[in-house]
């Protein structure tokens, strides 16, 4: 047993979130997302998280992960599909979780250019979220040092 972790991360999901490098994507992504068919297309490791719903998943790598700093964007959504600007109720408990992080907003990709994204990123977290459009990415940062003046690492 560890001390503050959040319970919901396997030692599977721990080991890939910490073996990931500044730069790196993780996708948290719903039940319906086709996950393992995109892994198998990337190189991304699969990973399942079947108990968690995609915005617990979120808090839980949340409180484990830096997001990148250093690029206009660090996280991304799924668009839903005909209705660009929808926030489907999942969507805006990722805003929530993000905002409660001190992290900036997560912008929005139309759906075949999150899967080429996801396609592309470190580690796929499958959860167990029923609801549509559960999807998030996000990409790792840097943890800064107390001596490092810019704040934002290297």
């Amino acid at each position: 047993m560890l001390k503050n972790i959040p319970p919901l991360l396997t030692p599977d999901a721990l080991h890939a979130l910490a073996s990931m490098g500044h730069g790196d994507d993780v996708a948290i992504v719903d039940a319906n997302f086709p996950a393992a068919h995109v892994a198998q297309l990337g190189s991304a490791r699969l990973v399942q998280l079947a108990g968690a719903t995609a915005p617990e998943a979120l808090k839980a790598v949340l409180q484990v992960l830096p997001l990148d700093s250093f690029v206009p964007d660090a996280a991304w959504t799924m668009q839903v599909v005909g209705n660009a600007s929808a926030v489907p109720e999942p969507v805006a408990e990722f805003a929530v979780a993000l905002e409660h992080a001190g992290e900036k907003p997560a912008a929005a990709l139309e759906r075949f250019a999150f899967y080429a994204q996801a396609q592309a990123a470190f580690v796929i977290l499958r959860t167990g979220e029923q609801r549509k459009y559960g999807n998030i990415l996000l990409r790792k940062g840097v943890i800064s040092s107390d001596s490092d003046e810019t704040g934002k690492g290297n």
